[in-house]
């Protein structure tokens, strides 16, 4: 009996030797940013790899699924493609499209799903290994190294008794499984204030719980008082200048200026914010700033004092995650490509 031949489906990236793949510039991070850098850099005759842990522009894909940008379109323009919109405001959906046209368009090499583990060698010859979730292992050659990493992979824990409980949530999705529960918000930025009017809207009980004596004031302008208001007239019950003390299958454990008080509780949304990956910078041998966890680079040319390792986006303001967007951060691949093209001074053949 023959042996009948099984089509070859895997992807390019899984079909090739997954040991010693080179390239001149290796992008950590497919976001906005790392999409920004790869691009220039491929424009400027590099060869151009874009490594990243989940998928392109896995931030935006974890926002909340009907958010609405705070900017406009042309200011999450890249590679010098339009992002057409019929809203003043583009949303979730739009910006997933637009980025996933601008990778096709560029032919970008992007290896989703991969996560990188270690970072080795010197400028000139850096070797980086990775992982994908089948725990197969990738060896990567590159002359320079890009760090556009972000920060909205890693949440800032509450680190109370019960936060690793199955019901307690980082992220804020939809509002439709959280229909007709009791829901407690965390927070008293943006991502709590979005997320405790929706569930709110659509049928959630919602309390929220802030540390802060109120809501906080870079709440975007048209959210603020719409989340006050519903405040005031108790549609949502909040609790200022308090925090969770521990989380319960069935409740959970606030400590307020009156005292101690448990509410009935189905689900938490800890929206707390999130911050880089500082451990995995600091293993790079990148020298952060004490205060802030700034890497320490050149402003112009974004080159950390690590030879050959330039840092992209968010990461550049380390803690002060609200000093770069996509707005600003979008420019840095042109900053990073010029050295390149100064030091490099051409791609390999």
């Amino acid at each position: 009996m023959a042996t009948q031949q099984i089509p070859d489906t895997l992807p390019r990236q899984q079909l090739e030797s997954r040991s010693n793949i080179r390239t001149d510039v290796l992008v950590i991070g497919a976001g906005p940013t790392g999409l920004a850098c790869a691009i220039e850099a491929q424009k400027a005759g590099f060869k151009v790899i874009a490594i990243d842990k989940g998928c392109v522009v896995n931030s935006i894909y974890n926002y909340p699924s009907n958010m609405t940008f705070f900017t406009t379109p042309e200011l999450l323009e890249i590679g010098e493609i339009p992002f057409s919109s019929a809203n003043q405001k583009p949303n979730r959906h739009e910006a997933l499209e637009y980025y996933r046209k601008v990778a096709e368009h560029y032919k970008l090499d992007i290896r989703q799903y991969q996560w990188v583990k270690t970072v080795t060698g010197k400028d000139g010859d850096f070797h980086i290994t990775a992982s994908d979730q089948l725990g197969r292992v990738y060896d990567y050659q590159t002359r320079k190294l890009i760090v556009a990493t972000g920060y909205y992979d890693l949440a800032n824990e509450l680190g109370v008794p019960g936060e690793d409980l199955p019901k307690v949530f980082h992220y804020y999705r939809e509002p439709h499984p959280f229909f007709d529960t009791d829901v407690l918000v965390v927070g008293g930025k943006n991502s709590a204030a979005i997320a405790a009017l929706d569930l709110w809207r659509h049928g959630a009980r919602v309390t929220l719980a802030h540390r802060g004596p109120k809501m906080h004031s870079h709440v975007k302008y048209w959210i603020l008082p719409d989340i006050e208001n519903r405040i005031k007239n108790h549609e949502i019950a909040a609790h200022f200048n308090t925090a969770v003390v521990e989380i319960v299958a069935d409740s959970v454990l606030l400590e307020t200026p009156e005292g101690p008080r448990r509410i009935k509780n189905d689900f938490v949304f800890a929206m707390t914010g999130y911050h880089p990956d500082y451990d995995f910078l600091r293993s790079m041998g990148m020298e952060l700033s004490p205060n802030q966890c700034r890497p320490i680079c050149d402003p112009k040319t974004l080159e950390c004092n690590v030879p050959g390792i330039y840092v992209a986006g968010v990461i550049v303001a380390g803690s002060r995650t609200n000093e770069i967007f996509i707005e600003n951060g979008r420019f840095h691949g042109r900053q990073i490509a010029d050295d390149l093209r100064a030091k490099l001074g051409g791609a390999d053949k």
